[in-house]
């Protein structure tokens, strides 16, 4: 995914993806329905991507749903600003940054993508179209963490 022009660095910065506080919603979450509500929530919480950015090179592919994905190493840290036109795939989006957002290459490298899904309670409750490109989109994370 080569990338002409992207966000500034304040866009990066700006993302704040606390897991402290997103992480326990679906943990504590007793069912399907809440865990797909919070998922909802968080792409409605996450914010859009201007129209400029909404490129075909940044598009991540493998997802059914367009999706843009960007990314910039800050002080040795990796950070990205994603979007898709789906809620669904957006808060997915924002449960993948959760979890890489700011971190280091090591961190990136190391991150269980599918232990981390488990850990969410959200194994088996997406449809393999969904799963495909929800891993599609962490092996663009990784990839650029090399």
């Amino acid at each position: 995914m080569s990338q002409v022009s992207q966000p500034s660095q304040e866009t990066f910065l700006a993302l704040k993806l606390d897991s402290s506080e997103i992480l326990p919603l679906f943990e504590q979450a007793s069912n399907w329905q809440e865990r797909y509500r919070q998922i909802m929530l968080l792409g409605k919480a996450l914010p859009k991507l201007d129209e400029v950015f909404r490129v075909e090179s940044a598009q991540v592919r493998g997802c059914e749903s367009s999706a843009w994905l960007y990314h910039s190493v800050i002080e040795s840290k990796h950070y990205f600003v994603a979007d898709s036109d789906a809620r669904i795939v957006k808060g997915l989006i924002g449960l993948l940054l959760t979890a890489c957002h700011g971190k280091t290459s090591t961190e990136i490298a190391e991150f269980d993508i599918e232990g981390y899904f488990d850990m969410l309670g959200l194994t088996g409750q997406l449809s393999p179209s969904r799963t495909n490109g929800l891993f599609a989109l962490a092996k663009a994370i990784k990839a650029f963490a090399v």
